[in-house]
């Protein structure tokens, strides 16, 4: 079976982002970040370079150059082979979604708050 992994930044309040943005700019955490997922699959909602993208969309219509376009976490899941890694890299929807099939979780506690 795949594994499937959690991954986020979270600050002191557990907040992940603001309007489609990160809340914090970690040049060590964005090194992370791209040294766990690079060579893997990620599951989000908009596509990054030199991965597996698949992106969730309730938009039958939707149209996402570099990545293949799933309705629901179920179908995408069902999508991969069994030695994928596939990562969750938000956001909250597809957390809440994810969070009942994930093996692990990857979190950056950053202690501080956004403004």
């Amino acid at each position: 079976m795949s594994k499937v992994s959690i991954i986020a930044a979270v600050d002191r309040r557990m907040a992940i982002g603001f309007e489609n943005k990160l809340l914090f700019w970690l040049p060590n955490d964005l090194k992370r970040f791209k040294a766990l997922t690079t060579g893997n699959t990620i599951l989000m909602g908009r596509a990054l370079p030199n991965r597996r993208n698949i992106v969730l969309s309730s938009n039958p219509d939707i149209v996402c150059p570099g990545a293949e376009v799933f309705p629901s976490l179920e179908a995408a899941l069902k999508s991969c082979r069994e030695d994928e890694h596939i990562y969750i890299i938000g956001g909250a929807s597809i957390y809440q979604q994810a969070i009942s099939f994930a093996d692990e979780l990857c979190l950056t506690e950053i202690n501080s708050t956004a403004s």
